[in-house]
C-alpha cells in the first residue's frame, strides 16, 4: 500500500441495506472518471444532485456527487464522493462502474484502511489522530467515543509533541556542552538541566496516567463469574448489568454454558461471563454439565478480573477452598459474599430501605425463616455500611444490595480514576512507547546527577526518549507497522 500510488475506490458505507450508500474515489486527476459518471463537470466541495451513468449511458441511480480538489479533501488527493441508495446490490453496481471508468487511470480497489493512510502520508493526520479514526468507529462507550474525537483533533498529538519540543531544547544545551568542553561553564546548574528534565518527567507521567487510562476505556475488561450452584452467579449478572439476561430458578445447575453481557460502569467497558456451577465430579449430573463445567474453566484462564461467589449464610466449604485453589495466579480475585438479605438479625435498624423498594442503595433485607448469623457478618456489616471497597464484598444481587460497592472495587482493580475531559484514548503500543521514554528519562536523570563525565549518556537517553515519543505521532514508524496499523481499518476508510 505504501509504494502504490493508483487511485483506490471502495464503499465507504458499511454493508447491508440503509438509507444512503457511499462510494469514494482518491487519487489524482479524477476528471475521466468524473466525466463517465456524472456525465457532467462538478463544483469543487459542492453537493450535485445527478444520475450516476453506466456505460451505456443509462441511469444506475440518482444522488448526490461531492470533487473535493486535492490538497482540501480527507486524503490529500482529489476525492470523489457519490451518495446514493443504500442498497448492496446498488453500491456493488456504482462501485464496479466506478473502477471501470477508472481504468484510464488504473484506478483500483482499496486496502482496508487505505483511505486513512493516505491521509497520513499527505500529512492530513499524524498516525495517532489516525488510530483515532478506527478508535471512535469502534467506540463501544460514550466516554471511549469522546475521548477518541479528542484523540482526533490532535488533543493527544499536541501534548506529546510538547514533550518532544521540551525533550529537543534539553538536547540542544547538552550538545552544546559537549561540543564546547572548554567552557568553564558548570552546564547543569548554569541551565537548570535536572529542573527540566524533572519538568519533562512530570508531564510525562501525567500523561502515561491519562493514556492508561484510556486503554482502560478502549479494551475494558473480561470480568468472569465462577462459584459452586446456586449462589446468584446469574442473580449477580442480571443485577450488574440491569436486566433479565440470564435465567434465575431456585433450581441448582440451571445455567449450564457460558453467558455474557457487555456493560459500562463510568464508562468502562466490561464483558461480564456468567458461567456453569462448579461441583465435586462425582456429583456432575450428565454430559452437558460436564461440559459446561470444562468451559468454565475455560473463560477462568481468559480472565482480567474473577468474581468468586459464596453463600453468605454459611461458612465456606471444601469445594469454594478447590475452586479458590485451581484460579490461576496474578488473575485478581474478588471473593464475593451473596444472599445477605437472608442473615435477618444483621440487619436490625438498617432494613428500611430495602423493604421499602430501595434495595440498589438500601443496606440489607430480611426474609422470613433467615439463617442464622454466621462467623464473619460483622465484616459484612461494616462493608455494606460504609461501602468500603476491599476485596471481599458482601452483596445481596436479589436486592442489588452492595453492587455498588461491588462497581468500585472493579474500577479500583482497573485502576481507573476518574480524569474528566483529560483521558486519552490509548492504545497498547502508544502506552509501550510513553513508558519507554519515561525509563530512558529516568536514565537521564541519573547520568545527569553523575555530572560531566556521564554527559554523552545522557544526551543518548534523550535521544532515546525523543526517538520513542516520535513512534507515537509516526515521525519515526517502520513500513510494517503501517500495515498491521491500517489494514485492522475497516475498508473505506
Amino acid at each position: 500500500m505504501l509504494s502504490d500510488a493508483r487511485p483506490i475506490a471502495a464503499i465507504a458505507t458499511p454493508a447491508g441495506r440503509g438509507g444512503i450508500g457511499v462510494v469514494r474515489l482518491s487519487g489524482r486527476d479524477l476528471a475521466p472518471v468524473i466525466e463517465a459518471v456524472c456525465a457532467r463537470a462538478l463544483e469543487p466541495r459542492h453537493a450535485t444532485l445527478i444520475a450516476f451513468r453506466a456505460a451505456d449511458g443509462s441511469a444506475i441511480d440518482q444522488g448526490l456527487a461531492i470533487h473535493f480538489p486535492a490538497p482540501h479533501s480527507y486524503t490529500g488527493e482529489d476525492v470523489l464522493e457519490l451518495h446514493g441508495h443504500g442498497g448492496p446490490v446498488v453500491m456493488q453496481m456504482l462501485l464496479a462502474r466506478v473502477l471501470e471508468a477508472g481504468r484510464a487511470i488504473e484506478a483500483r480497489l482499496a486496502a482496508p484502511g487505505e483511505f486513512t493512510l493516505r491521509a497520513f502520508l499527505n500529512d492530513k493526520l499524524d498516525l495517532a489522530q489516525a488510530e483515532a479514526v478506527a478508535d471512535l468507529i469502534d467506540a463501544s462507550t460514550e466516554a471511549a467515543a469522546r475521548s477518541a474525537a479528542r484523540s482526533l483533533e490532535g488533543a493527544f498529538s499536541s501534548q506529546v509533541h510538547a514533550l518532544v519540543e521540551a525533550v529537543i531544547r534539553l538536547r540542544t544545551l547538552v550538545e552544546a556542552t559537549l561540543d564546547f568542553p572548554e567552557e568553564e561553564i558548570d552546564f547543569l546548574q548554569a541551565s537548570d538541566a535536572l529542573g527540566q528534565l524533572e519538568g519533562i518527567v512530570g508531564r510525562l507521567e501525567t500523561l502515561l496516567d491519562s493514556a492508561s487510562q484510556g486503554a482502560l476505556l478502549r479494551s475494558g475488561l473480561n470480568v468472569v463469574l465462577v462459584g459452586q450452584p446456586n449462589v446468584g452467579k446469574s442473580s449477580l449478572l442480571n443485577a450488574l448489568a440491569g436486566a433479565e439476561v440470564a435465567i434465575v430458578t431456585d433450581i441448582a445447575g440451571t445455567t449450564r454454558d457460558r453467558v455474557a453481557q457487555a456493560i459500562q460502569i463510568e464508562g468502562i467497558p466490561l464483558n461480564v461471563i456468567d458461567t456453569a456451577g462448579l461441583r465435586e465430579a462425582a456429583e456432575v449430573r450428565d454430559e452437558v454439565e460436564r461440559i459446561g463445567i470444562d468451559r468454565t474453566w475455560d473463560a477462568v484462564q481468559k480472565a482480567d478480573v474473577i468474581l468468586h461467589l459464596r453463600e453468605a449464610t454459611a461458612p465456606d466449604t471444601p469445594m469454594d477452598a478447590q475452586i479458590a485453589e485451581r484460579l490461576p495466579a496474578g488473575v485478581p480475585v474478588v471473593a464475593v459474599y451473596n444472599k445477605v438479605d437472608l442473615l435477618a438479625s444483621l440487619w436490625s435498624g438498617v432494613m428500611e430501605p430495602v423493604r421499602s423498594g430501595q434495595g440498589a442503595s438500601g443496606s440489607g433485607a430480611t426474609a422470613s425463616g433467615a439463617h442464622a448469623v454466621p462467623v464473619g457478618t460483622d465484616r459484612a456489616a461494616e462493608s455494606l455500611r460504609t461501602g468500603a471497597p476491599g476485596r471481599s464484598v458482601w452483596i445481596s444481587a436479589k436486592f442489588g444490595t452492595g453492587i455498588e460497592a461491588l462497581r468500585r472495587v472493579l474500577l479500583e482493580i482497573a485502576g481507573w480514576h476518574a480524569s474528566g475531559e483529560t483521558v486519552i484514548l490509548a492504545r497498547d503500543r502508544h502506552l509501550t512507547a510513553l513508558r519507554s521514554a519515561q525509563a530512558h528519562l529516568v536514565q537521564a536523570q541519573a547520568h545527569a546527577r553523575a555530572q560531566a563525565e556521564r554527559l554523552e549518556l545522557f544526551a543518548e537517553e534523550l535521544r532515546l526518549a525523543q526517538q520513542d515519543l516520535n513512534t507515537i505521532t509516526g515521525e519515526f514508524t517502520a513500513d510494517d507497522l503501517l500495515g498491521e496499523i491500517f489494514g485492522r481499518f475497516c475498508i473505506g476508510k
